[in-house]
């Protein structure tokens, strides 16, 4: 058993969505109650997941040989609002969120902005990357942890969601690392696409050297 309190989900709604290429998905909505964190997470459901269990349900597991696929996407207003290219998160939102449609799972849109250190100090770390220092550097030089993300919230959501064994769309290894450990049955990683532009090469390098993330570097060539 998990040595965390489980969360119950809380609401169930229907939002019709569109992206700006003018793909468009129907998806479910969910909301919980008692998340360790206090933020407020919202579960996507796509397609449809086996064992994403409504409201009240027993918690059915993967049905029918189909492991769902989940990714945990930490919130950008940069990327995923205003379509910055100086990170990957928009490209990657809309590839996950069609990825899963197609096969049936979940997306938590996870409250954690600039791995979680938040708007204001991601924007400061912006202006320190503008003078030479890597987005690892930039958050060590205002004294806030390289990555601040913490996926006990994401565990309790799934297994609210009666998801305890998912494939895992990510390039990074923590993820999965953290999940395993809280009791969350990651069966696969699967890789996300490589979005590269002039503004977010380094960055991507950077998240391959420091912390592993499974991204060809012969294709994040700066110039």
């Amino acid at each position: 058993m998990p040595d965390y309190p489980a969360a119950t989900q809380r609401s169930r709604v229907r939002v019709p969505l569109r992206f700006h290429d003018g793909y468009s998905v129907d998806t479910e909505l969910v909301t919980f109650h008692g998340l360790t964190d206090g933020q407020e997470h919202v579960a996507m459901i796509l397609g449809d997941p086996a064992g994403a269990a409504p409201a009240g349900a027993a918690h059915a597991g993967a049905a029918h040989g189909v492991t769902p696929l989940v990714r945990l996407h930490s919130e950008c207003l940069t990327g995923d609002a205003f379509g910055s290219s100086r990170c990957d998160c928009g490209p990657q939102l809309r590839e996950a969120v069609e990825q899963i449609a197609e096969r049936g799972g979940v997306l938590l849109y996870l409250r954690q902005e600039g791995r979680g250190i938040g708007l204001y100090n991601k924007l400061d770390a912006y202006a320190l990357q503008d003078e030479g220092l890597d987005t690892y550097a930039a958050n060590t030089a205002l004294g806030l942890p390289e990555d601040a993300r913490d996926y006990t919230a994401a565990a309790q959501m799934l297994t609210a969601l009666g998801i305890t064994e998912l494939d895992l769309l990510s390039n990074n290894p923590d993820k999965a690392e953290q999940l395993r450990a809280l009791g969350i049955d990651v069966r696969h990683r699967v890789p996300t696409g490589v979005f590269t532009t002039a503004h977010n090469v380094l960055y991507l390098r950077a998240k391959v050297l420091q912390t592993q993330h499974t991204l060809p570097l012969a294709k994040l060539t700066a110039g």
